[in-house]
């Protein structure tokens, strides 16, 4: 981790409808930092996830990445496609192109650096190739990057998503629920594999769950929202079963992980 701010996210509310989904949210993440964003449902992590990358446009407030503007009290800035560039996104349904190739689906990250008739044509050359195949190496699927996407399971999948962020060359990996669809050998494979990237590589990841005992095995520091408002943001091991309790109430069980006795 260094001192250099990766996010800074200042007094970002947000409603939909009517009804708040952020509140005067407010935190700072520094590069190389892996944070957890950890909530019942519709505590407002995944709204905050979209607003990290532009998905979403707050209606006042303001977040920054690497010291430059991302969104100011609703409006997107003009870096605004250079800055998403730099961020990587993994959802919990993949977001990949079944009837593509891995290695298309891969290389579809490049798509923010090439002309539009390559991206149009999908002419990529080869050496981003090699790098595709390069990021499939460390993910652990090259055997399959010739498959359709739609033929690997949930975890490969989650895995070339990664791979996608790494050809990418997101200094910043924004993770939506990323296991929520995985079994418990997938779910520690995929948690592992971002571990390793921000130690090795110094990513920033932040991750949006729901099992506290994930968040525990793998995350030094959590940020807990309710009902859109920051609750706690600090070290991990502080946020223990009572804290939850005091926080959440009666809605804390819902963070207790089960059928993932894994990380138990």
């Amino acid at each position: 981790m260094t001192n250099t701010l990766a996010i800074e996210v200042n007094n970002l509310s947000k409603s939909f409808k009517g009804k708040p989904a952020l509140e005067k949210v407010s935190c700072t993440i520094f590069q190389g930092e892996m944070v957890a964003l950890v909530g019942a449902s519709g505590s407002g992590k995944s709204t905050l996830l979209r607003h990290l990358n532009g998905l979403h446009s707050g209606d006042s407030g303001s977040v920054n990445i690497f010291g430059t503007a991302l969104q100011t009290d609703g409006k997107n800035h003009s870096k605004i496609r250079y800055l998403r560039s730099q961020i990587g996104c993994i959802f919990q349904q993949f977001n990949l192109v079944n009837r593509l190739t891995v290695i298309e689906n891969v290389l579809v990250g490049n798509l923010s650096r090439l002309s539009v008739f390559s991206s149009i044509f999908h002419l990529f050359s080869k050496e981003e190739k090699l790098q595709a195949l390069a990021a499939l190496e460390r993910v652990g699927i090259l055997e399959q990057a010739y498959k359709r996407a739609s033929m690997l399971s949930g975890g490969q999948q989650q895995r070339v998503a990664i791979a996608r962020c790494l050809v990418q060359g997101a200094k910043i990996i924004l993770a939506d629920e990323p296991i929520a669809s995985l079994d418990p050998e997938s779910s520690r494979k995929v948690m592992e594999l971002l571990v390793e990237l921000n130690q090795q590589s110094g990513i920033t990841v932040v991750t949006s769950l729901h099992q506290i005992q994930v968040v525990r095995s793998y995350y030094n520091r959590v940020i807990a929202l309710r009902t859109g408002k920051v609750m706690f943001d600090g070290a991990t091991v502080e946020l223990n079963d009572a804290k939850l309790k005091e926080i959440y109430g009666a809605a804390a069980d819902e963070l207790v992980m089960r059928g993932h006795s894994d990380f138990t």
